[in-house]
């Protein structure tokens, strides 16, 4: 009778198989310590055969073999490691909060992105790259608009609104710089290409 996946027991490291994992529960009922090291570095090794794309990749290569190894084994497994391995403390410890962001945007819409590309380019100085940064961020600001405002814009909202946002510094008139793009244009580019279907003909 087939064992579903799913009614045995979990893995806590799946992408090393059931069978890995049942090495290990093997290793842990020898009750010799000679013959039970041996199969563990046995283990190990096996492990390390099923990833060896890994071993220039990660400077620490056999340090997590064997963390793993004492992870899968639940950190039951009483042999003599190589290695100071992970402690269980530390692996189930939860992680560390990630702090949200500060500070509010002044036009959701927009988003935070966009401000900071404003502030910097309040930073340059005449030129080229000053100008050609205004540019990319008055076409990004009238494809954020329409993507949040289904009625679309006028390209006069977009530059009023670059101006607040700078406190003045940055003040195009919108004649200068041509955004074009309808809604409808905007919209097309973020969607997926249909393939074209050619009916048989008889």
């Amino acid at each position: 009778m087939m064992e579903y996946n799913t009614k045995q027991k979990r893995l806590p490291l799946p992408e090393y198989g059931r069978s890995v994992q049942k090495m290990v529960d093997h290793a842990m009922t020898i009750e010799d310590r000679n013959e039970r090291q041996r199969c563990a570095e046995t283990i190990v090794q096996i492990m390390s055969s099923m990833f060896p794309n890994l071993r220039n990749e990660l400077p620490n290569y056999k340090q997590k073999l064997w963390d793993h190894l004492a992870i899968m084994s639940g950190f039951a497994l009483d042999i003599d490691y190589p290695v100071e391995v992970i402690k269980e403390e530390k692996f189930t410890e939860p992680p560390t909060r990630i702090p949200y962001q500060k500070g509010e945007i002044t036009l959701r819409h927009y988003g935070r992105i966009v401000e900071e590309m404003i502030e910097h380019a309040c930073t340059l100085e005449d030129g080229e790259e000053r100008d050609r940064l205004i540019e990319l961020i008055l076409i990004q600001m009238k494809k954020n608009y329409i993507t949040w405002n289904k009625d679309g814009v006028e390209d006069k909202r977009i530059f009023d609104d670059l101006r607040v946002y700078s406190k003045g510094k940055i003040d195009i008139s919108e004649g200068e710089i041509r955004l074009g793009g309808t809604k409808n244009d905007y919209q097309s580019r973020n969607q997926p290409k249909r393939k074209k279907v050619f009916k048989k003909k008889y």
